[in-house]
């Protein structure tokens, strides 16, 4: 089993009662040398999949793998309306997936980012065996249309399971097969703004598995329901960094596109919608013309759109309205969420409550419910529960939370993760030594900093102010407005443009992006005394909080936190700390040990 923590009592229940059946059927289809990896951890991802059978294909001789997604389930219907969900009697969850559709989203994964699959994808199937279940208690989940490609067996059809195995694996597979899946190299993941603009025209460059396909199906029940009975439903979907938020969204909002549905997508950050705009939107106006902002509903008419998708919608806002809104316009400014709720039938609303980082950023599951509610609203709420930024490490976004005092515990000593790397540097030129070795490797890199230190306008004659200063080093913020000004991009592209290096990013701009490498730089601002963080106001340059009258200590000290914590949490691969004050520095040096602590850099 892959690096397993301790399971659970659910969890062990259910391998008692599954993988001796499995055992007994392997063993009857006379399967004795196949490999059988238990909880097979898809890379990139902290989700597993049930089974993966290795072996050889019976009449290739070539390795041949079996994803097995095995359910408990006695009794299950297909939903009225969207054939890929299921009801599941006795479950407390309204809706399951189809196996073969959670089974086809495993398969299509691996696929995509396993090296020893990918030029050859036939060697890779999936397939659901519900071993509790008789044909008549699960008739139309066996007769779903998916069913066809990605078989479902029940105890039923236990013969037929037995051949579909020696069809598919030779009794004779040794242990080649399962060698080459487990120390086969991930393909670079296919980063969600890179592949933007062919997502929006095919939906094959995503593959949506587990909660983040429940959450599209119930946005297209949404959807089928309002044309029906013309009825509003709110979709909330929650996740932590890399969840697949994003990713939801842009197949929502291709898929419906190619329906005819109107439809658009907003944001709260001028850098995502910029960077989606011209990547997803690339080479078509009309397509960039479908990246708004939150306040650009102000004056929408009501339920003018079918569906309207709010990704980073912690980041909605008490009103719409600013210093530049004329006085009679912002008298009569209604919240923001208010007006986000009646400009579609289905708004779709994508949020991780922990990237709170402005005073009047008012995106939580419960405000957004309970606004919902009050304008008469049907809601649907989904929580991704698994990470898919940070190599899929779990384990790293939680020791993270913990660190900053976000959820209880307080830090904890970083006790590794075989798909993640954390390092501490000990000065400034070490991180940035230290990335640009993994850049000349082919990774993309970049380095962020709290915002401590002031932000210059660039010179007269159009040169960045190295405004970032640390002793002898020192580095320019990120290009301020959205013009480049000489190799650096404009602001809306300093993560995704190849120029971004050469800065130092901040919040706003590192914002909903990610890279390979992140180096994150402790300022003055957020600061360890003893046994507690110390949030020291006069250290931090941002403007947005300057006013005690406008943001208490209390919430400064919960922003400048979710600050560090968007931060912290933009690596794919790895992440390298460092911080200004030797007492935070000596602490992170302390959590994580010191055979992974330091970076070794290469001149």
């Amino acid at each position: 089993m892959q690096g397993l923590g301790v399971p659970g009592m659910a969890e062990r229940r259910s391998w008692q009662r599954s993988l001796p059946v499995l055992a007994r059927d392997l063993a009857d289809a006379g399967l004795h040398d196949v490999e059988v990896l238990l909880e097979y951890r898809l890379p990139l991802s902290s989700k597993r999949a049930d089974v993966v059978l290795a072996g050889t294909n019976p009449r290739t001789g070539a390795e041949s793998y079996v994803v097995v997604e095995l359910k408990q389930w006695s009794k299950a219907r297909l939903d009225d309306d969207i054939e890929s969900l299921v009801r599941v009697e006795g479950s407390p969850r309204s809706h399951h997936l189809h196996p073969s559709v959670q089974v086809g989203g495993y398969v299509d994964f691996l696929r995509d980012f396993t090296a020893v699959l990918h030029d050859e994808p036939e060697r890779l199937t999936g397939v659901s065996y519900l071993h509790n279940a008789e044909d008549v208690g699960v008739a139309d989940l066996v007769d779903a249309a998916v069913a066809a490609t990605y078989p479902l067996f029940t105890s039923s059809s236990r013969g037929a399971w037995l051949d579909y195995l020696r069809s598919r694996l030779a009794p004779s597979s040794g242990a080649d097969a399962a060698d080459r899946l487990l120390s086969s190299s991930v393909r670079p993941s296919r980063q969600l703004l890179q592949v933007a603009a062919s997502e929006i025209r095919d939906r094959e460059n995503f593959t949506l598995i587990d909660e983040q396909r429940v959450a599209y199906d119930l946005v297209m029940k949404a959807v089928q329901r309002a044309a029906r009975d013309n009825t509003k439903t709110a979709v909330v979907v929650s996740g932590g960094p890399g969840s697949g938020k994003s990713v939801i969204a842009l197949s929502v909002l291709g898929e419906l596109a190619r329906r005819g549905k109107t439809v658009l997508h907003a944001t709260g950050s001028q850098s995502f919608t910029q960077t989606l705009r011209k990547v997803a939107g690339k080479g078509s106006t009309a397509t960039q013309r479908m990246f708004m902002y939150f306040n650009s509903f102000m004056a929408a008419e009501q339920n003018a759109l079918d569906v309207l998708v709010l990704d980073e919608a912690h980041r909605i806002r008490d009103k719409s309205v600013n210093r530049y809104t004329p006085k009679a316009i912002r008298e009569k400014a209604r919240p923001q969420i208010d007006e986000l709720l009646d400009a579609a039938r289905v708004p779709v609303f994508l949020l991780d409550e922990h990237q709170v980082v402005r005073p009047g950023e008012s995106g939580t599951v419960d405000t957004i419910r309970s606004a919902a509610e009050s304008h008469g609203m049907r809601v649907e709420y989904v929580s991704l529960e698994d990470q898919f930024r940070a190599g899929g490490s779990q384990v790293y976004v939680e020791w993270v939370l913990r660190l900053l005092g976000l959820v209880d515990g307080g830090p904890v000593p970083w006790t590794g993760d075989e798909h993640f790397e954390l390092r501490t540097a000990r000065s400034p030129r070490e991180l940035e030594v230290a990335l640009d070795v993994y850049r000349e490797k082919g990774f993309g890199a970049r380095m962020t900093a709290g915002y401590a230190w002031r932000w210059s306008d660039p010179r007269s004659d159009g040169t960045l102010v190295s405004d970032v200063v640390i002793g002898e080093w020192s580095k320019p913020w990120n290009v301020k407005g959205d013009r480049a000004v000489g190799d650096a991009p404009p602001s809306p592209l300093w993560a995704t443009s190849p120029g971004g290096f050469g800065q130092v990013g901040c919040v706003y701009t590192a914002q909903g992006f990610e890279y390979d490498w992140n180096g994150v730089m402790f300022g003055p601002d957020l600061v360890w005394r003893t046994d507690r963080w110390v949030a020291r106001r006069e250290e931090n340059k941002d403007p947005a909080f300057r006013s005690r009258s406008q943001v208490s200590d209390e919430q400064f000290d919960a922003l400048v936190r979710n600050v560090y914590k968007v931060l912290l949490t933009r690596g794919m691969v790895g992440t390298i700390l460092y911080s200004t004050d030797p007492e935070t520095l000596a602490l992170l040096e302390r959590l994580i040990p010191p055979g992974t602590r330091g970076v070794e850099s290469e001149d």
